[in-house]
């Protein structure tokens, strides 16, 4: 059994939603348990999450057997005034790393920080 993860307190500056859709997108396989141990949510709050982004069309499935495989529409545009024509695969191009940009440290080529000339 998965242990339900310990609540965060104070602000973050990712939403669950897109921690979610990030974690799809980086595996379309991807099972909810464990979308959910790799966001620190409950299996309840990522079921929650996954229906909303279907249901506003950023998400979609298809069942094989007990498994699903996720498409994640990478053209739909997001939904905050704020983000006005920025679309899900510009989102995602900054929450969705190769695994060798997960083993960045300070002031290495493939930082993606303002002003540090790694970005790409």
């Amino acid at each position: 059994m998965v242990e339900v993860p310990e609540p965060h307190s104070g602000w973050t500056f990712v939403t669950n939603h897109a921690r979610v859709l990030a974690a799809i997108a980086d595996n379309p396989n991807v099972r909810i348990r464990d979308i959910a141990a790799h966001c620190r949510l409950t299996e309840r709050a990522v079921q929650r999450i996954i229906s909303d982004l279907e249901q506003d069309g950023y998400l979609s499935h298809t069942r094989d057997g007990r498994s699903n495989t996720y498409r994640v529409e990478p053209d739909k545009v997001l939904r905050h005034p704020a983000e006005a024509g920025l679309t899900v695969a510009a989102l995602l191009s900054l929450l969705v790393q190769d695994e060798t940009d997960r083993t960045w440290t300070p002031g290495s080529p493939s930082s993606r920080l303002a002003g540090t000339g790694g970005a790409r």
